[in-house]
């Protein structure tokens, strides 16, 4: 049977609830990511990484609708870029968790593709704590799972939003969207940062939102051209590893 909700009948679906499926949401962005990577980058990686966890756990998962817009007005100077504000972002995400409880379901796992839903996620967790208690819900940001596997990469001093980890991941995925020709470096090094950017991306805590056209003209953060389709390969790997080695202690709680 299919692992995606949207491909089973209404029959099928209830079966699932009663199995006691783990509801997989996978959901990104709608953003610039330089002239390298299309915008749906982040709801690609995010679909990518559910299916591989499903494709692992037969029977024991399936992917919900996805959210393919997220939380972006640190992008909105790019063209292109659609963002939607926290709290209409962490609304849809509800009514998708609430819509599937009422048929039955009650384990829900939001992969984000997207840092910048992260804030957002972590209060709606908090929210469904509070009014909830019968759902269980966890969330998990795709890269910040292959830690070991973006360790050992060759990264730029400044690295990250469409450099070597989110291109590497998109030549494993998604080969025919990357633009070869237009991958060039973006911001690689803090002494391209104007102070207070340089700051902000210096510390984790205290945090700040800044917008990305501040810390990068093209949008870029490191050197996309040193990414490698194996490197997304490790990346991909570990985190699905993480996630179903986390679903079936999940499931047997």
């Amino acid at each position: 049977m299919t692992a995606k909700l949207a491909e089973m009948t209404t029959l099928e679906a209830a079966r699932a609830a009663e199995d006691g499926t783990v509801v997989v949401i996978p959901v990104g962005a709608f953003e610039q990511h330089g002239a390298g990577l299309p915008m749906a980058t982040d709801q690609i990686r995010a679909e990518a990484l559910a299916d591989a966890v499903a494709e692992a756990l037969p029977g024991k998962v399936i992917i919900g609708p996805g959210v393919p817009v997220g939380v972006s007005p640190h992008h909105q100077a790019f063209a292109g870029t659609v963002s939607l504000r926290p709290a209409l972002f962490a609304a849809v995400v509800r009514e998708y968790v609430e819509s599937l409880a009422a048929h039955g379901w009650r384990r829900f796992l939001v992969i984000t593709g997207h840092g910048g839903n992260n804030t957002t996620l972590s209060t709606l967790a908090l929210d469904l704590l509070r009014d909830r208690p019968d759902i269980e819900f966890a969330w998990a940001p795709v890269t910040a799972l292959a830690k070991d596997a973006v360790s050992n990469m060759e990264l730029s001093a400044i690295s990250g939003h469409s450099g070597e980890a989110e291109t590497s991941q998109m030549l494993h995925v998604a080969p025919r969207l990357v633009r070869h020709d237009l991958l060039t470096p973006g911001t690689t090094t803090p002494d391209e940062l104007d102070p207070f950017a340089r700051l902000a991306r210096s510390v984790s805590y205290p945090a700040v939102a800044i917008p990305y056209d501040r810390l990068s003209p093209t949008g870029v953060l490191g050197d996309p051209r040193r990414a490698t389709a194996e490197d997304g390969r490790a990346i991909f790997a570990e985190a699905t590893d993480r996630i179903v080695a986390f679903i079936k202690e999940w499931l047997d709680t």
